[in-house]
Formats: C-alpha cells, sequence, structure tokens
C-alpha cells in the first residue's frame, strides 16, 4: 500500500516473513528530503507501525556500496525517534532491493554505519544487516524485580541459565528468558509502569525469550516506550541477543540461532542470527514484503 502524507510517499513494507500477512510493517519513505523531524514523527504516527524509515542522501564520503546504494536513514515510532530499527532496515533494503536491484547497501544511521545485503532467495529478496559493534552490560537486581512486577511474573519463571542482561547492538534491550512457553505466551504486562522503567533505563525494548532447542528460540518484544505494546519481530534486539548468547557463552562462538516471533500475536516471522569466529559485529537476516492496498 502507498500512501502520501505531508508531500511524502509512504510505502508499507513487512520485514521477516515473505508474507505481507507475516512479520513485522513498518513504514518506507524513500525521499524524506524536505521533511522535518515534526514531520516525520506525525507521519510516523499517523501510519500507526511501530517504526517507519527515513531516507535522505547519505553523508558525504558514504559511497562504499557504490554511487546510489547509500543512504542516511533515521527511523521514528509513534511515540518519538528511535536510534535503531532493524525491521524497518530490512523493509528499506528490500524495498531499495527490488528498485536497484540485489546487492550492497550502507545506511547511516543515528548509532553508526549499517552494511546491509539484499539477495535473491527463491524468487523473494532478503535482506542481511551487520549490526554496530554491540555490548552486553549487568541489571541491578533491583531493576530486574520491578521488570518482573510490570510484566507480572514471578522470579520461578526466569530460565537461570539465561540471566538478564541489558545488550546492545544499536538499542538497548532488557533480556529476560522465560522458563516455558506457556510463561511467554501469557503477556499481559502494566503498559506505564513497564514504560516508565524502560525509559529510566534508556530501553527500547524488553526482549522476552524461551529457548526451544540450542540454537532455536521464541522471543516477544514490548514496546511501550513507542506506544506499541508488542513489536511484532524486532531485528535490532535480534542483534542484541546474539551478543548476549555469544557474551554468555550460550552458543558456540561461530553459530546460526533461528528466532520465531510473531506467532503469539498472529504475525508469525522468522529472524536469523549469525555470529562469525572473531567478529563482534552481528548479522541478522529476513525476508521481507511489500503490504498491496
Amino acid at each position: 500500500m502507498t500512501t502520501t502524507s505531508r508531500s511524502a510517499e509512504v510505502l508499507r513494507y513487512t520485514a521477516f516473513s515473505a508474507d505481507p500477512d507475516g512479520g513485522n510493517p513498518a513504514g518506507v519513505v524513500l525521499d524524506a528530503a524536505g521533511l522535518g523531524d515534526e514531520d516525520m514523527l506525525a507521519i510516523a504516527a499517523e501510519l500507526g507501525y511501530s517504526e517507519t524509515a527515513f531516507l535522505t542522501p547519505p553523508p558525504e564520503g558514504l559511497d562504499g556500496a557504490g554511487a546510489g546504494r547509500a543512504f542516511t536513514i533515521r527511523y521514528f515510532s509513534p511515540k518519538a525517534e528511535v536510534p535503531f530499527c532493524g525491521h524497518a532496515t530490512v523493509a528499506t533494503a528490500v524495498a531499495l532491493g527490488e528498485r536497484l536491484g540485489p546487492g550492497d547497501l550502507v545506511f547511516a544511521t543515528p548509532v553508526g554505519t549499517v552494511p546491509v545485503t539484499v539477495a535473491e532467495d527463491g524468487g523473494a529478496l532478503r535482506a542481511t544487516l551487520t549490526s554496530v559493534e554491540p555490548h552486553v552490560e549487568d541489571v541491578p537486581a533491583a531493576d530486574v524485580r520491578e521488570a518482573l512486577d510490570a510484566l507480572g511474573w514471578a522470579p520461578a519463571d526466569l530460565d537461570a541459565a539465561l540471566p538478564p542482561r541489558i545488550a546492545f547492538a544499536g538499542a538497548r534491550h532488557l533480556v529476560l528468558a522465560a522458563a516455558t512457553r506457556a510463561r511467554l505466551a501469557d503477556l499481559a504486562y502494566d503498559f506505564d509502569r513497564l514504560a516508565t522503567l524502560m525509559r529510566r533505563l534508556d530501553l527500547t525494548t524488553v526482549q522476552l525469550v524461551w529457548r526451544a532447542a540450542p540454537t532455536v528460540f521464541h522471543v516477544r518484544d514490548p514496546f511501550p516506550v513507542g506506544g506499541v505494546v508488542e513489536d511484532p519481530a524486532t531485528g535490532a534486539a535480534a542483534a542484541a541477543f546474539g551478543a548476549y548468547a555469544r557474551e554468555l557463552g550460550l552458543v558456540p562462538e561461530a553459530a546460526v540461532l533461528t528466532l520465531h516471533q510473531g506467532e503469539d500475536m498472529g504475525r508469525p516471522g522468522v529472524l536469523t542470527v549469525e555470529l562469525r569466529a572473531g567478529e563482534g559485529r552481528v548479522r541478522v537476516s529476513g525476508a521481507g514484503a511489500r503490504i498491496a492496498g
């Protein structure tokens, strides 16, 4: 579907699914020249998706993917600008791949340069982003307790093998692991209370995970700070989780993780997380599709 708002063409794409009814929908504005911050925020709020991406020309000297394949990108939720958004990056890359053809892209994001490769996969386009350098940090016990209280979880609901941490790969996410799939599936939380904690800790989402197999996880991401109860597929959190899993020794240094997200919302998506030995940055890939109107 395409809409025109405030002199900008707004495209709609889903990320991490080849089915327009799956994955996480994002707005994509391929030409945001002339739009101010208030315009971009208003467009994102009007669209109502968890994020909308806005492209403008790249900063001088950013041409690593070749002429015409480098861009400045910004991301807005319905409530505020966010530093990095993985699913909107994938959606934008797929939109550009349809217009420019498969190949490499480079995005100048608010948190640093993010390379993306678009390739054909079974007749559809698939995008792989490479995160900025990630890091993982401990969480004070009091903040974990507050998060659990806001979620309505008991300490016994946590999987002790996957301890709480804050992980960053472009945005900060609190990782909490559920002991059972049933606990993960039952999400009903105090929106305002969790949002207050997240603002204090500068979190973009809380990533709730359940380990189904050594390299297979089911995940959910409450996103109240963006004005959205839950994000259907969260690429930035997937990259952060990859760094978390590697830092804690939960997976080999070189590994491919499969994250299933959106099933409990009726918008199933699959995020592939690749860790490479000797390389800090994390790769996240997924399919994408245009949402037709």
